[in-house]
């Protein structure tokens, strides 16, 4: 039975991954919904002012939260396959399968935040800085914000399945013996689907395809990355029906 210590340290780990999780997760939102939209509106001049003195400052807060959530993330999980939590017991219980996809998604989202977004935005800041210095543009910049928006779509796409299985599975899978974890077959199998779906989906991010091609459907309009967001979580749910039901 966990000391009043141990459970009031996992209560602070906890909000702390969510208070970080939501300043992420908002930003993301803010990012593809309403920031680059209202861009594409805006002259050039006003743009590049924009890029200089506003994406700087909320792309500080957008990496740190992404780095908070997942170390906070690692810790609350780590805690709990190392204590007496039922859930965790054996790695095998639907519950933490689900927390388990939630995670590998939310892994690569904090990837692309620190190893492809924000290298992509620094170029097409220092871009905009220039610019407005009176220097030439740096031919560099229209590729790398592609490749950020890529990345930052394929994020957004991410998060709505990411969410529902790192949120919802307590309580999904809470309802008795529905799924059957019982065969580490099963078990092997949900690990190599969503591996599969998330190294599609990724690789898919890595390679920036051009606006237009039908493989950035659910990047050039954030109505389609919402879309497809929702059309995964459908696919991942009904794929672990299918595995243990």
């Amino acid at each position: 039975m966990p000391s009043y210590g141990e459970t009031l340290i996992e209560a602070l780990v906890r909000y702390g991954h969510i208070i970080a999780g939501i300043t992420w997760i908002g930003l993301l939102y803010y990012f593809n919904f309403a920031q680059t939209p209202a861009f594409a509106g805006f002259e050039a001049p006003a743009r590049n002012e924009a890029f200089a003195k506003l994406v700087p400052r909320a792309l500080w807060w957008f990496r740190w939260a992404a780095a908070a959530t997942f170390g906070f993330g690692i810790l609350l999980f780590g805690m709990g396959t190392g204590g007496d939590i039922d859930p965790f017991n054996g790695m095998k219980n639907p519950e933490t399968m689900g927390i388990l996809a939630g995670m590998l998604f939310g892994t690569i989202m904090f990837l692309n935040v620190w190893l492809v977004i924000w290298p992509a935005q620094k170029i097409v800041i220092a871009n905009a800085e220039g610019v407005l210095a009176g220097r030439e543009a740096d031919p560099a910049a229209a590729a790398a914000a592609r490749r950020g928006a890529c990345a930052s779509r394929t994020n957004t796409l991410l998060s709505i399945p990411m969410l529902m299985f790192m949120v919802l599975s307590p309580h999904l899978f809470a309802i008795g013996d529905h799924f059957d974890s019982s065969s580490g077959g099963h078990r092997a199998i949900w690990y190599i689907l969503i591996l599969a779906i998330a190294g599609v989906i990724e690789a898919n991010a890595l390679m920036s395809p051009a606006a237009g091609k039908p493989q950035a459907w659910y990047i050039d309009k954030h109505q389609n990355t919402i879309i497809g967001g929702f059309v995964l979580l459908v696919v991942m749910f009904v794929l672990m029906q299918l595995v243990f039901g």
